[in-house]
């Protein structure tokens, strides 16, 4: 229902023209765009984490509507540059991938080289070691394998239905949301990693399926569309850890990627990164760490404002259930991010 409200909300700024009509107060300056999967769909009717993926023709359409609006594409040393100088004779975005998926490489970079745009991948090292846990993926597959589960959570014992596609969308979204509610992040894995034991499903086989080895980052590397920058080590959720942890999960995983590929990274992107991931801590945490950038998923455009804020940018995420170029231009106008927040240019609270 809410996706249904979301999609219609983006429906009537569109062909109402209201997008347009607010551009001027909403559109900002440019604007940072994330993507994690780029790759063809996969089949079934149980897709629960396909907002996360985006088809190979959608991205090129995005870039080629990008060109077409005079949307200059940058890297984000020069959105930095940008920002910090002030310089926005001309509205520009910059593009970045997230977690280090393996169909980036396969799918997403033939893209943006085909078109010389420069984008942004951002690693979490633990799945470039093909040791992470991608909690979500875990999930996923437990619920797709089994027709009912049981879940200990707090001290309950809580049974789901997964008979079928509808009931088991259902109980992902309802155990989803109840790990994300869990304040601890190691409690939390914990929860998850009982639930896989318990179902017989490896919590480390979706990351060494779908993410990239050191040697095919390295060969992204080389080229200098390509910007690599920090993600941490394990993708916690970086404001349910103590100050000490979080600092140590951004600096060691910059670390680890400079270790590996010669260059430490300057710019960092939050794990998850909405209010409950990152906040004004996190923020701090990145500038003491002597990051250019550091971003979020608060979803919004750029403004002149955010020279003061540059480890508190906004993105807007290009979401699986949302491909249509429209939605692009609507996105590009800033208007739904400024009809949800208010107005405010700022979020960094």
């Amino acid at each position: 229902m809410r996706r249904a409200a979301l999609r219609a909300g983006l429906e009537v700024l569109y062909f109402s023209g209201a997008h347009r009509a607010l551009k001027p107060i909403t559109g900002g300056v440019g604007v940072i765009f994330t993507l994690h999967h780029v790759r063809p769909p996969r089949r079934g009717a149980f897709q629960p984490n396909r907002l996360l993926e985006v088809e190979p023709g959608f991205l090129e359409g995005v870039v080629l509507r990008l060109k077409a609006r005079g949307v200059e594409l940058v890297s984000l040393d020069e959105l930095h540059r940008r920002l910090t100088e002030q310089d926005f004779e001309r509205r520009f975005a910059a593009m970045t991938l997230d977690d280090g998926y393996r169909d980036n490489l396969e799918y997403a970079w033939p893209i943006f080289k085909r078109y010389q745009v420069p984008f942004a991948l951002f690693v979490a090292t633990a799945f470039a070691d093909q040791i992470g846990e991608m909690w979500w993926a875990t999930l996923e597959r437990v619920i797709a394998a089994n027709s009912r589960i049981v879940l200990e959570l707090d001290g309950h014992t809580r049974f789901y239905d997964c008979t079928g596609a509808t009931e088991k969308t259902a109980a992902f979204r309802e155990i989803y949301w109840q790990l994300r509610g869990v304040a601890d992040e190691g409690e939390m894995r914990r929860v998850l990693s009982d639930l896989a034991a318990r179902y017989g499903v490896d919590p480390l086989a979706p990351c060494r399926e779908l993410c990239m080895t050191w040697p095919e980052i390295a060969r992204m590397a080389e080229d200098p569309l390509v910007t690599v920058g920090a993600h941490t080590v394990n993708h916690f959720m970086l404001r349910k850890l103590p100050p000490a942890q979080a600092r140590a999960e951004i600096e060691r995983g910059a670390d680890v990627i400079e270790a590996s590929l010669g260059k430490r990274p300057r710019h960092f992107a939050f794990p998850v990164g909405d209010v409950t991931s990152a906040g004004p801590r996190e923020f701090a945490l990145a500038a003491s760490l002597g990051f250019k950038t550091a971003l979020s998923t608060r979803p919004g455009v750029l403004f002149p404002e955010h020279r003061e804020h540059l480890t508190a940018l906004p993105r807007v995420s290009l979401n699986g259930h949302f491909q249509a170029l429209r939605f692009v231009e609507v996105f590009l106008s800033g208007a739904p991010f400024a009809l949800s927040n208010g107005f405010r240019r700022i979020d960094a609270a």
